[in-house]
């Protein structure tokens, strides 16, 4: 068993604390958590560190580190997953331009009753996340209906915000298209799929308890929009065909592609926009997907040149010396990109970042790839969720600014019970469910 060599691991630590630091920094002087460093700035940071390190027994010339450098970022995974971003930002910016964004939620709080709304934004977020593949876009929807919900019945502001970014977390982690759910299943070469079957059973229990303690919790109130609420359901189509084909196992890239087509033309149709704005549209909507895409290749080139220089072999020695079977192995996952998430504040970075560890854990203990990619993605999207400093909880409370109750990501975390529900649900799946054989 190597040992490997721990100072292999500076340019990862050098990131973190830089991230970490900075965004501390800001915050005191009134900014957003890590918004003074982006995220491609720390990792263009940490190749360079990665570059000038040039441990004992791996003295490498400048030529080879690039050219190491490089195989990594070029992967045959990471490029995949890399076009996958692309495609998945034009669908998401064509069918949101098709009106399908806004039919979704319309049809949603249309068919469900007053008495249940807050349940009724939990489950509607869980839809329209799911469908659209972003937590954020989900949350950015629903809030400005759930600040209604709590100023028309007085429910807690905290608690009906709570329920949009508890619906958001459940399609981040479940979409076909949700980029958290490429990076896990790319990274460990399994099908979306199985991938999502696996998820799915583990997410359902965790989704019931939350919608019922949103029941209880808003019992006797009633809710009635105060305008009349509109829907085409040919503008959901989208959405649904590519859900149904990615389920029954249709190739993601045409799936895409075809429900990219297909928004473009019923937003034609339907004069929402012209030919030539469709070009525009797709553009924005990839280009939407520019920092995680960097980030993915930049990323890749450091665990390339870190793993070179020994320090995946060192992770792996420590994880081999602390865990012992499968199970242990399965919670060692759990815990890797657990605390990866919290450091970097972003699910996607931290599954691409422990995603290369995870799956060598996972061929030493002989995990099944669907498993090693819902775990990732299930204890990211947990602690995404419940931490303040993140994405989707610093939009949430952001959204609330010209609300008659202000409201700030720290009073939102007690009724995110979504996320919470969940990484107990992973837990005790672990420990309780069966062993499945490597696939």
């Amino acid at each position: 068993m190597k040992k490997g060599n721990p100072w292999a691991l500076l340019p990862i630590a050098v990131f973190l604390v830089l991230f970490i630091a900075v965004g501390i920094i800001d915050n005191r002087m009134g900014g957003m958590f890590g918004d003074s460093l982006p995220a491609i700035v720390g990792f263009l940071i940490a190749l360079i560190v990665a570059f000038l390190q040039n441990p004992k027994g791996t003295k490498l010339t400048f030529e080879e580190k690039l050219n190491t450098m490089a195989r990594g970022a070029g992967e045959e995974n990471i490029m995949i997953m890399c076009l996958v971003f692309i495609l998945a930002g034009a669908f998401s910016a064509s069918v949101k331009a098709a009106g399908g964004a806004d039919a979704t939620v319309n049809f949603g709080l249309s068919i469900l009753p007053g008495n249940v709304a807050v349940v009724g934004v939990f489950i509607i977020g869980c839809f329209i996340s799911t469908s659209m593949g972003t937590s954020v876009g989900t949350i950015v929807a629903l809030a400005p209906i759930a600040i209604g919900i709590s100023e028309k019945t007085g429910i807690s502001m905290a608690l009906c915000i709570g329920a949009a970014v508890c619906g958001a977390m459940f399609g981040d982690n479940l979409s076909m298209i949700s980029d958290t759910t490429i990076a896990a299943t790319r990274t460990q070469g399994c099908a979306m799929k199985d991938k999502f079957r696996e998820n799915f059973k583990i997410a359902l229990p965790a989704a019931i308890v939350t919608a019922i303690i949103f029941f209880v919790s808003t019992m006797g109130t009633n809710y009635a929009p105060a305008e009349e609420l509109t829907y085409n359901v040919v503008r959901i189509i989208p959405y649904l065909v590519v859900l149904i084909g990615a389920l029954v196992g249709l190739n993601v890239f045409l799936l895409l592609v075809g429900g990219t087509v297909l928004s473009l033309a019923i937003g034609i149709a339907y004069g929402d926009f012209g030919l030539l704005d469709t070009f525009k549209i797709m553009g924005d909507g990839i280009m939407s997907m520019y920092d995680i895409t960097v980030i993915s290749i930049l990323v890749a080139g450091v665990v390339s040149l870190v793993r070179q220089n020994g320090g995946i072999d060192w992770i792996l020695y420590v994880i081999r010396r602390c865990i012992h079977g499968k199970k242990g192995a399965e919670i060692g996952i759990a815990a890797l990109s657990s605390v990866v998430d919290c450091s970097t504040a972003n699910n996607t970075v931290a599954i691409v970042i422990a995603g290369p560890i995870a799956k060598e854990i996972a061929e030493d203990y002989d995990i099944s790839p669907k498993r090693t990619a819902s775990l990732l993605d299930i204890f990211t999207s947990t602690f995404q969720g419940i931490i303040p400093y993140g994405a989707q909880l610093l939009y949430a409370a952001a959204a609330t600014e010209m609300a008659t109750q202000k409201i700030s990501s720290v009073q939102i975390v007690p009724y995110c019970y979504y996320p919470i529900l969940l990484g107990v649900s992973a837990l005790l799946f672990i420990i309780f469910g069966k062993e499945t054989a490597k696939k």
